[in-house]
This record gives C-alpha cells, sequence and structure tokens, in this order.
C-alpha cells in the first residue's frame, strides 16, 4: 500500500518530520504551509489523504475542511493540534473530519491512521464504480418506448456534452439527469441540483454563484454556490426555461468561461462543471417570444432528449406498479399486496396528467387501503376520475381475457387502433402521437395483427 499524502501545517519543522515519516513508511508526502495553497492542490491532484493543523494564521484548518468538502474534495481529512479540546474535536467531525489527532503525534499512530484512510478511500471508490454500472436509481421500463431512450442516454452519458431533457411535469427528467451521473466519468463526483423556478429571482444568482460574507443584507456568512459544490460532478438545473433572463446571461458567461464569482468576492473561481438542464416548456418558442436568450439556447441544447409521458408508454405500467409495491412495502415494513390483472387493466386505462410521480402516490394509496389485494374496484375509487380521464379505446378492459401479457397485447393494439383512429388513418402523425418512429409503428403493427395496407393513409 503506497499513499499519496498532502500535509498542511505552519510549523516547518512539524511539516518536515511527518513528511520524512511517512516517506520512510513508504508513502508520498506533499507539503504545504497555509490552507488557501492547501485547497489550491487538493483541487488541482488526488489525494488519498489530507493531513491538517487546526490553528493556521489567516484561515485556520476548520475553514480549510470546510473549503474542502465545498470544492468536492473526495479525500479524507484528518485534523491535528495540540490546542485540542472536545467542542474543537465534535466541530470538526460534525464538518466531515475522518479522525482527530492530538499533538505531539506518535509515528504508530500516524501511519495506522494512514491505513484506515487508505482503506476508506478504496472501499468509496470500489462503491461509486459499482454505482457508476448499475446506477443507484433505477429507471423501470419494458417497452420500446423506453428502450430508445435509455439508449440515448448511455450514448451521451460517457461524454462532456450538454444535456437538455424535455418532459413533463412527473416524467422522470431529475432521474435521467442522475443516471446520465452515475454512467458518467464524474459519478465519483458529487451531483448537485438546483431548481429555477423554485427560487425566488432575487437569490437564484446567490444559488448558483454564492455569496460573500457581508455582501448584501442578511449575508451573515459566506455562501457557497451551487457551481461550486458541484465542482468534478454534475449540476442539475431544472425548470431551466423559468431562469430570469437577466440571469441567464450571467449563467452563459459561466458556461463559456468555466468560472464563477461569488457576490461580494470580486475574484473569479475555475469550476469544473458538466451542466444537465430540464424543462417542461418549449424553449425554442420560449427563443421565439424573447423569454429566453437564443445564445443561452444553442449553449444548453447539444444533446436533446425527450423524455414520454406515461400515456405514452403504457406497456410499462406493469413493470411500475410492480416496482412500486416493492419499493413502498420495503419503506413501510408491509406484505407487499399483489394488484390483480383486472387492477393493472384498470391503471392502463387512466390518462396521468401528473406521470410516473402521480402513479407512484396511487399506488402507495392502494397499498395503505388495501385488505390482501387490489382490484379494479379499489382502483376506480381511488381514482374516481378515470372514467372521465381514460383514453377512448376500441375495447375494454372487461372484454378481455387471458393472461396479463395477453391483456397488455390487447390493450396496446386497442390504443394504436384508437390513434389511427383519431389520426384519420396518418401513419405519420399516429407515429409521432405515439412517440413512435414510423417504421416501428410498421413493425409494432404487424406484431399486434394490424394491417395497415388496408388503411387507406392521408398524409
Amino acid at each position: 500500500m503506497k499513499a499519496n499524502i498532502l500535509i498542511v501545517d505552519d510549523e516547518a519543522n512539524t511539516l518536515a518530520s511527518l513528511a520524512r515519516a511517512f516517506r520512510l513508511a513508504g508513502h508520498e508526502a506533499t507539503v504545504c504551509d497555509n490552507a488557501a495553497r492547501a485547497l489550491e492542490l487538493a483541487r488541482s491532484q488526488p489525494f488519498d489523504l489530507i493531513l491538517s493543523d487546526v490553528v493556521m494564521p489567516r484561515r485556520d484548518g476548520l475553514a480549510l475542511l470546510e473549503d474542502l468538502k465545498a470544492a468536492g474534495v473526495a479525500a479524507p481529512v484528518v485534523m491535528m493540534s495540540g490546542q485540542a479540546h472536545i467542542e474543537m474535536a465534535v466541530r470538526a467531525t460534525r464538518l466531515g473530519a475522518l479522525d482527530f489527532l492530538e499533538k505531539p503525534l506518535s509515528t504508530e499512530k500516524l501511519l495506522v491512521t494512514v491505513e484506515n484512510a487508505y482503506k476508506l478511500t478504496r472501499l468509496e471508490h470500489e462503491n461509486r464504480d459499482l454505482l457508476r454500472r448499475v446506477g443507484k436509481h433505477n429507471m423501470i421500463w419494458t417497452g420500446e418506448t423506453m428502450r430508445r431512450v435509455i439508449a440515448q442516454i448511455d450514448r451521451v452519458a460517457a461524454s462532456e456534452a450538454r444535456v437538455c431533457i424535455y418532459g413533463e411535469t412527473g416524467t422522470g427528467k431529475e432521474l435521467v439527469a442522475r443516471t446520465l451521473h452515475e454512467k458518467s466519468a464524474r459519478a465519483t463526483g458529487p451531483f448537485v441540483t438546483l431548481n429555477c423556478a423554485a427560487v425566488p429571482a432575487e437569490l437564484i444568482e446567490s444559488e448558483l454563484f454564492g455569496h460573500e460574507k457581508g455582501s448584501f443584507t442578511g449575508a451573515t456568512q459566506r455562501h457557497t454556490g451551487k457551481f461550486e459544490q458541484a465542482h468534478r460532478g454534475t449540476l442539475f438545473l431544472d425548470e431551466i426555461g423559468d431562469m430570469p433572463q437577466a440571469m441567464q446571461a450571467k449563467l452563459l458567461r459561466v458556461l463559456e468561461e468555466g468560472e464563477v464569482e461569488r457576490i461580494g468576492s470580486g475574484k473569479p473561481t475555475t469550476v469544473d462543471v458538466r451542466v444537465v438542464v430540464a424543462t417542461h416548456r418549449d424553449l425554442g418558442q420560449l427563443v421565439e417570444t424573447g423569454n429566453f436568450r437564443r445564445d443561452l439556447y444553442h449553449r444548453i441544447l447539444v444533446f436533446p432528449m425527450e423524455l414520454p409521458p406515461l400515456r405514452k408508454r403504457i406497456e410499462d405500467i406493469p413493470a411500475l406498479v410492480q416496482y412500486f409495491v416493492q419499493q413502498i412495502s420495503a419503506q413501510n415494513g408491509w406484505k407487499p399486496a399483489p394488484f390483480t390483472e383486472e387492477a393493472i387493466a384498470a391503471l392502463a386505462l387512466y390518462a396521468w396528467p401528473g406521470n410516473i410521480r402521480e402513479m407512484r402516490n396511487v399506488v402507495e394509496r392502494l397499498l395503505l387501503l388495501a385488505d390482501g389485494g387490489v382490484d379494479a374496484e379499489a382502483v376506480r375509487m381511488v381514482l374516481p376520475a378515470a372514467s372521465s380521464q381514460a383514453r377512448t379505446l376500441p375495447v375494454s378492459h372487461e372484454s378481455v381475457q387471458g393472461t396479463l401479457s395477453e391483456r397488455a397485447l390487447a390493450f396496446e393494439r386497442a390504443v394504436v387502433l384508437g390513434e389511427l383512429d383519431a389520426q384519420h388513418k396518418n401513419i405519420t402523425r399516429t407515429a409521432k402521437a405515439l412517440g413512435l418512429e414510423r417504421s416501428h409503428l410498421y413493425k409494432k403493427c404487424q406484431q399486434l395483427g394490424i394491417d395497415l395496407q388496408s388503411l387507406p393513409e392521408r398524409e
């Protein structure tokens, strides 16, 4: 085991003796006598351990610890002090220190600390690598519509391209952004989110870029902005279409130059951040009406990705229900209640204006009310509006017989036929309405036994 260690202390003798001890034990040691330089070093190269004194001139070790965590430095930090007391140790631990050592330091204790830190770092890296491969957040799908979305995610995740995710409320835009992060080379870095629509216009600059203490009324302490928090990771800006225009110009500058400036600082800070944005609005239309900057639009729209609403991926409903039943039951310590095939069919008839988010809430409500299982009647009681919001299908769920997969195919066939009828047999418009490519619609119709040749197409 050979560790790369950064030692921070304002005493030259301490730096020399610690560096010598570590090097004799076969480790690499870098020394630094102030917090500002230590932060620069930690951000520019990977260390297995950072060992820092607490009491130092200008900026102390606890402030350095805060800076390291805000900058997204993953290396474990061990604090040391010759003036240690309980309050100092407690504060250091709360700020994220791995350990707190009292001076004078014994070589044996130091080497044990290094070994523990090295094992912890290796374990965290293994966990992050695993997350990158399998993903912490599950995307549940079975149909062709979402297969294309997953293929897009796999293609773009490994790049540094900016992604703009379009989708209705509740379709899972943040989940897609997290999946992009977890499958990228930045998976070991932070994933930071900001909902642009949820932050008042006068506060969004401080949220994104941070501020210094005393920079404005109410700024009682320094605040690290989202861009700095996301250093070496991913920043997800949800509802980018609702960002104030004045802020759009400042965001554009950051994307172009890779630097942010805290309010009241006057000094730029370099950030390495991949930006992923999302919106439920038509950004192109906002550009045409003058409500969104055209130059920012072209900066963020490197790779657009559109998420289909749940009503256009009903083939995924059985798998989604099963997933939510297992998840919610595990969270609450319940025995999973089975959904009958008729209950699944009733759910498939609903229009789901709130999409996946609404479905999860409905499944949880059904489980709360379940007495051994969930049937179609229970679904109709929980979703009294389902009859008015349901899609008009050529067949009803009562008339469909067979296994769940057979019934799902029957409903899928009904949806396609219904859309063909609604689009007056226009294949191109039908494919677009169903979120399918024209060629796939032909294949789907063959699979479902729909003879398109007998349908007069008017385009």
